[in-house]
């Protein structure tokens, strides 16, 4: 009987890494909420999330517009990343370096904090692909496009995508001139 009870208990508690918290992640010196990590779960409406919070006012705006007529076909719109301040953008090219094994490679996903419109706060990664997929029929009704074909899940606002549609996307973000400062 004991081991029946191990082994549910085992299968109850949640497996892989527990998402930083701000103060404890301060104190190692990694990143944290306050830096602009995001915990699972978080929506376009959680201003209690610097990532949210601190996205451009218009870019949030069009999201939250988007996220409720999604939601009237079932679709929530998770938040996987937003704003990020330059030491967390910093970090997320480091460990992309390490990864991917050079500079070039890494440029294809993880742009410098000098260059990703993350650090700006005018690009907002969503989760879940039932939302990108939403977003991809319907995002240019709120201005909101996909910016890079690597990337379905990373969309900024191109408010005249209203009228004309989003732009032809970049390959990947090596592609794009913003990204060549």
């Amino acid at each position: 009987m004991t081991a029946v009870v191990a082994v549910i208990t085992a299968a109850c508690v949640p497996h892989g890494p527990k998402p930083p918290d701000s103060s404890a992640a301060s104190e190692r010196g990694t990143a944290g909420e306050a830096d602009g990590v995001v915990p699972d779960g978080v929506t376009v409406f959680d201003d209690g999330f610097p990532a949210v919070a601190n996205l451009d006012p218009g870019l949030l705006r069009a999201l939250r517009r988007a996220a409720t007529d999604a939601a009237d076909d079932g679709v929530t719109f998770f938040v996987n990343s937003g704003w990020r301040s330059p030491e967390y953008q910093n970090r997320l090219r480091r460990e992309a370096v390490s990864k991917y094994g050079s500079e070039g490679e890494a440029a294809r996903w993880v742009a410098t904090a000098e260059t990703s419109p993350h650090v700006s706060g005018k690009a907002v990664d969503i989760g879940r692909s039932d939302a990108t997929a939403w977003l991809s029929r319907h995002g240019a009704e709120y201005g909101l496009c996909q910016i890079y074909r690597n990337e379905p899940w990373h969309y900024e606002l191109r408010t005249h995508a209203r009228d004309r549609g989003c732009p032809r996307m970049y390959a990947d973000p090596t592609q794009d001139p913003r990204m060549q400062r």
